[in-house]
């Protein structure tokens, strides 16, 4: 008799690190499916084979991370609006046998500043640090809920200058010299870097020099207070950690694969915090 457990997967090479299993596993239990989702490493010279044999091997579809997002895109047959803009596909699953891909990750971000910081998108003109992947999807969300300014900041000039030409009007590129003239009427400031990660307590932006009203939001949430989150609470800023936009973005992939749309909860975001805990 042919399994029938629902099956989907995350792939990342390396990707024992992923909270994934955990925050689908509390799902499926949560909603009493009989479904599995596990972490499975796959090298990049086997990726595609993977992809090619997932329908074959029982998988309903999954996600993909670092360093498989880009070649997830390419492999995709359709992809949804969100993956065709930031260039990149999180998400796989199967219509009609076809294969899709769609980006979560601009989701995510959103619906953690909608649970954390109502009105967000009001704010005013958004600083984003960074010009990597994640900050392809936190522009996206940006232009998608109408931020009308949209300053990229980062390291490597001409690597701000190719999502400014990408994403087109109301984005603009800078370098890590003029941060400072940036911040003054920003209300919105978006760290997308791996900076205060690791216990770097370097600041690539000082919130001392934000508006009152001004949001500071970090897509890292290893530690879940990074040093720039701390030095904005300090100024009495609202500021948002990045957790919530890792539970945030899983919730699309779940409702496509196992048929229920789950609720990102206050008992979630407790479990996966404990996971976050280094263990003795």
């Amino acid at each position: 008799m042919a399994d029938a457990t629902k099956k989907a997967f995350v792939t990342g090479h390396p990707v024992k690190h992923s909270r994934s299993p955990k925050i689908h596993g509390h799902w499926l239990a949560r909603h009493g499916i009989d479904g599995s989702y596990q972490a499975i490493d796959v090298a990049p010279e086997n990726f595609a084979d993977f992809v090619k044999t997932l329908q074959a091997n029982g998988y309903r579809g999954g996600n993909v991370t670092i360093p498989h997002k880009e070649a997830a895109f390419a492999l995709a047959e359709h992809r949804d609006q969100a993956a065709q803009e930031i260039g990149a596909v999180n998400t796989l699953w199967f219509e009609d046998g076809v294969l899709w891909g769609g980006n979560t990750d601009a989701h995510g971000f959103a619906a953690n500043l909608d649970d954390h910081a109502p009105g967000w998108a009001s704010e005013g003109p958004a600083v984003v640090l960074g010009a990597g992947g994640a900050s392809r999807a936190v522009i996206h969300a940006l232009k998608e809920r109408g931020v009308a300014d949209i300053r990229i900041v980062n390291r490597t000039l001409a690597r701000a200058i190719e999502l400014r030409d990408r994403f087109g009007a109301g984005v603009s590129a800078h370098g890590m010299a003029v941060t400072s003239e940036l911040l003054g009427d920003a209300g919105l400031l978006i760290n997308t870097t791996a900076l205060g990660m690791h216990g770097n307590e370097g600041l690539s932006a000082d919130p001392a020099l934000l508006p009152d009203h001004a949001i500071v939001t970090d897509i890292v949430y290893v530690p879940l207070e990074t040093p720039l989150l701390a030095a904005a609470r300090a100024r009495q800023l609202k500021t948002v950690d990045g957790l919530g936009m890792l539970l945030h973005q899983a919730v699309p992939g779940f409702e496509r694969w196992f048929g229920v749309r789950p609720q990102v909860t206050a008992e979630l975001r407790a479990l996966i915090v404990a996971d976050l805990v280094p263990k003795p």
